[in-house]
């Protein structure tokens, strides 16, 4: 898929460029962004090239992964970053992470529900992922405000720095948006229905 640039009425979503890699590195610091995402830890300038300049773009190159540098409209400051994965047809994850100095202010929330909407309309997905570590709060309370039904834990979900993790998860549906899906769905309480 060619790149492309979303924006809501105070962010910009576009993808990592590799003049973004100073900032990343800096933003990635952060004990938090360390501990709760699966980025290296220790993060380097290296580790911060290597996804700026070849992971992200390769991402978008062979359609698995849309990484998304969150930057503020007025005056381009990176506040976060953001990243659709594709997990099967029609399913897609979301991971994100906001820098320090930036939360609380709604960003976060922000950007994941124009990616959905993105998402459902651009990568015809009808299924939205959010996983996080159990005891993730804060990426929990942003699924949570952008509108994700929690679908219970996952035990060892989640592989970080060599350790299996569990996990919560959640998902958001088109349905949830206001959207079509692309194809049919048929809820639990449906199931056994007469057609």
């Amino acid at each position: 898929m060619d790149p492309t640039a979303l924006t809501t009425g105070r962010l910009l979503l576009r993808p990592f460029e590799p003049r973004d890699a100073e900032e990343t590195y800096k933003a990635c610091q952060d004990q938090a962004i360390q501990r709760w995402t699966v980025i290296p830890s220790p993060y380097t300038r290296a580790d911060a090239e290597l996804f700026t300049r070849k992971l992200s773009p390769a991402g978008w190159q062979d359609d698995t992964m849309y990484n998304f540098a969150v930057l503020l409209r007025d005056g381009g400051t990176l506040v976060g970053a953001l990243g659709v994965n594709r997990r099967s047809p029609g399913t897609y994850e979301v991971g994100f992470w906001t820098a320090t100095g930036h939360r609380g202010a709604g960003y976060t929330t922000e950007a994941v529900l124009r990616a959905a909407r993105w998402a459902f309309t651009e990568l015809s997905a009808d299924r939205l992922e959010w996983r996080a570590e159990i005891g993730n709060s804060a990426s929990r309370a942003v699924a949570l405000r952008a509108g994700f039904r929690m679908e219970g834990d996952q035990r060892s979900a989640l592989l970080n720095k060599g350790v299996r993790l569990d996990t919560w998860t959640g998902a958001l549906l088109p349905s949830d948006l206001g959207l079509p899906g692309t194809r049919p769905r048929r809820p639990a309480a449906d199931v056994g229905a007469a057609p």
